[in-house]
């Protein structure tokens, strides 16, 4: 495998992070979307990511995008501003050779410099093997499954819940 880059993401990534997740969506259950966003909504949602000061990330291998991983906010509630939900999404054919690692473990150090204490991975399918293994490797652990919350595909989906400390997590109370 060659060496992958991971960088902050630009305007000129949303052309291959919109097709990346478009793949996802119409084949995979990691997203439970079932229509792919267009590019002019992929920019927006990154937009509104990069508005709130958060990390939106990208691989490259070989001078392709090879997945992207960015941290939103966990739910919109001020009792959980200190707490964020991930995104991890690797290139098709690429999985399970670090890419997912790669992106993920900057992700983290950033929300946690940020001064965030949690993060929460909503992994779509009790079934997505590679994402939960992912997560594990990181640091979260499971919290507990919803089951058959979704439907795609012709069946019913699973989301799996885990979670990791971020900096100091909950052992003190947070600065601010």
């Amino acid at each position: 495998m060659p060496a992958v880059t991971v960088r902050a993401s630009t305007d000129a990534d949303i052309p291959a992070i919109t097709a990346l997740y478009a793949r996802h969506v119409l084949t995979g259950t990691a997203s439970f979307e079932e229509v792919p966003p267009s590019e002019a909504e992929m920019a927006r949602r990154r937009a509104d990511i990069l508005g709130r000061g958060l990390p939106y990330l990208v691989a490259e291998c070989n001078g392709r995008l090879a997945g992207y991983a960015y941290a939103g906010l966990y739910r919109t509630r001020s009792a959980y501003r200190f707490t964020l939900e991930n995104s991890v999404y690797v290139a098709e054919g690429l999985g399970r050779r670090g890419i997912g690692r790669a992106l993920m473990m900057p992700l983290i150090e950033a929300c946690e410099a940020a001064g965030y204490r949690r993060m929460v991975a909503v992994i779509g399918d009790s079934a997505n093997h590679g994402s939960i293994g992912l997560h594990s490797a990181c640091g979260f652990r499971p919290v507990g499954v919803l089951p058959a919350v979704g439907f795609k595909f012709g069946r019913w989906l699973d989301s799996v819940l885990m979670e990791r400390p971020l900096g100091l997590g909950s052992d003190s109370l947070p600065i601010g």
